[in-house]
């Protein structure tokens, strides 16, 4: 998918998702079998930063942050949106297609996670959230899920695991940024 065509975020509506596990980044043990992440750090203080971390979240800034281009049927809030993003140049490049499986949109906890469509590199779900914590703190969560899927992922083993990382850091630094208000 992707190389010299662009993938229509609205033919994948209901496609199958590429793992049985849907929705189990909200459960507090991840499941077995794949590589996890699970990542939480301060970015910042107070209503406001946690407001602005929050936006950032929902409109595919993190995302945006790494480099990718982002094509979404609808907004990162809502359950069944599909995003594709793509990686490179415009029409060469790779596109990496996701569905939103479950958001929360209120209350002192904030996010959204999506699982990976046929197409992607990997297979799994990525979760992102924002807390404000009693005493004032803004979390960002990061909880992953995933294993290799695609021939080219697989090939490119630590490659893979090491460009997977640098976009986990990306992703911390682009809410830490928002809840900064850079």
């Amino acid at each position: 998918m992707g190389l010299l065509r662009a993938t229509d975020p609205a033919d994948l509506a209901d496609v199958p998702f590429t793992y049985p596990e849907v929705g189990a980044t909200r459960e507090p043990v991840l499941p077995t079998g794949y590589d996890t992440v699970e990542r939480s750090v301060v970015v910042g203080s107070g209503t406001a930063a946690f407001e602005r971390a929050a936006a950032a979240v929902f409109d595919w800034r993190m995302q945006r942050g790494v480099g990718l281009r982002v094509r979404a049927t609808g907004p990162a809030g809502e359950p069944g949106t599909v995003v594709v993003l793509t990686a490179g140049l415009p029409r060469l490049g790779y596109d990496i297609p996701c569905r939103v499986v479950w958001a929360q949109t209120t209350g002192d906890e904030r996010g959204f996670a999506y699982g990976t469509l046929p197409g992607h590199p990997e297979s799994g779900e990525e979760a992102f959230l924002v807390r404000l914590e009693p005493g004032g703190d803004v979390v960002f969560t990061l909880r992953v899920f995933a294993r290799l899927a695609s021939p080219l992922a697989r090939l490119g083993g630590p490659v893979s695991t090491l460009v997977q990382r640098l976009a986990t850091q990306r992703y911390l630094t682009a809410v830490r940024r928002a809840a900064a208000g850079r």
